[in-house]
């Protein structure tokens, strides 16, 4: 007679990740782009998708799509790999580079899937820590890289949840000392005065930026994502990946998307004005706050418990984050910057919240 066997014993986790969805009408809790993406867009892939040949699978290799990335950020398509959304491709590089007997370092608090997709591919993770101010100190991330001596480093910049990007000199003096592959997570890239794409070079073979579709493109539900880095590394993650695993609707929705970068820069720059007003709002309110280089702003309510704010925001139909509960973000709510009449709903309920 057949039986369920029990989990892994080293799956210790209460539950997958995933932000909870509520009923609400103004929605800042998961870092999507307030804006649809443009018209154009939509109807240039409803008017391709008559010639997909859905009876047929799709470009393995996603040749057209990878050209066009690797256009986008001036390199060769073979230091291109694209996957559903940047968790795919994490979990890739984790599959060939972590695994048992294998490490990774990562600064919390930071990306919880970092650690996720860690773990369930068997990979052993370290955890470094953050200042005050959430950055990380660069000589004890040299102790840890000189004592651990991980195969993967995890650097998320700008960092989710905190919102800071990594200095650069932080950057290079990780990549001077990590023994193994350093990931810097670029999923609100865009919106950073700096991108770990500058440090690409020989000088640097081990280092990997990873991107998503999902925030600055607005293209959260079509799940794409893609790294840049050595073709040795893309390579091992064409290795791990199951066959036809990008769909051929969703390589044509990145591939339409790349010929529409001047309205996508419109969107961040609308998104990063919005942001600088909310923050100089928040700084009129009885919360802690810190500097923001992602769509989004972490902030702690001073004299009321966060999750009361977080009920009451609720009940004026405003979703934001909880991070309340998170390992070094006691008391913290994190609301993702939306259009300007969401933050003036947000702020307007905020204030009378606290």
């Amino acid at each position: 007679m057949s039986a369920i066997p029990p989990v892994r014993p080293d799956l210790q986790l209460a539950e997958g990740y995933h932000s909870p969805q509520v009923e609400a009408e103004v929605r800042l809790n998961t870092n999507e782009s307030p804006f649809a993406p443009p018209d154009a867009w939509r109807e240039e892939l409803l008017d391709s998708l008559k010639e997909v040949s859905f009876h047929r699978y799709p470009d393995r290799p996603a040749t057209q799509l990878r050209e066009a990335v690797a256009a986008l950020h001036g390199v060769a398509p073979g230091e291109v790999f694209c996957a559903n959304g940047s968790n795919e491709v994490l979990q890739c590089l984790l599959l060939a580079f972590g695994g048992p007997g294998r490490r990774a370092l990562l600064f919390e608090p930071t990306y919880a899937l970092h650690s996720h997709i860690s773990r369930i591919t068997g990979t052993e993770v370290v955890e470094g820590g953050r200042d005050d101010d959430f950055r990380i100190d660069p000589v004890d991330a040299a102790t840890l890289l000189a004592a651990d001596r991980p195969d993967v480093t995890f650097l998320c910049s700008p960092n989710n949840p905190t919102g800071r990007a990594e200095p650069r000199d932080t950057v290079e003096s990780v990549l001077a000392a990590a023994p193994g592959l350093v990931i810097v997570d670029e999923a609100y890239g865009q919106f950073s005065p700096w991108s770990a794409l500058e440090l690409r070079g020989p000088e640097h073979p081990g280092l990997v930026v990873t991107r998503t579709f999902s925030k600055t493109w607005a293209m959260a539900g079509a799940r794409l994502g893609y790294l840049v880095a050595e073709p040795a590394v893309v390579r091992a993650c064409e290795a791990v990946v199951l066959p036809y695993h990008l769909s051929a609707q969703t390589q044509l929705a990145g591939l339409l998307a790349l010929r529409h970068v001047p309205e996508m820069e419109a969107r961040v720059a609308r998104i990063t004005e919005e942001r600088g007003r909310v923050a100089v709002a928040l700084g009129d309110l009885p919360v802690d706050t810190w500097p923001s280089d992602a769509n989004f702003i972490l902030f702690r309510p001073q004299d009321r418990d966060a999750d009361e704010v977080w009920r009451s925001l609720l009940a004026h139909s405003v979703l934001i984050r909880n991070c309340a509960h998170w390992e070094g973000l006691r008391g913290c709510l994190r609301v993702t910057v939306g259009t300007t009449e969401e933050n003036d709903r947000f702020l307007h309920a905020l204030k009378e919240s606290l």
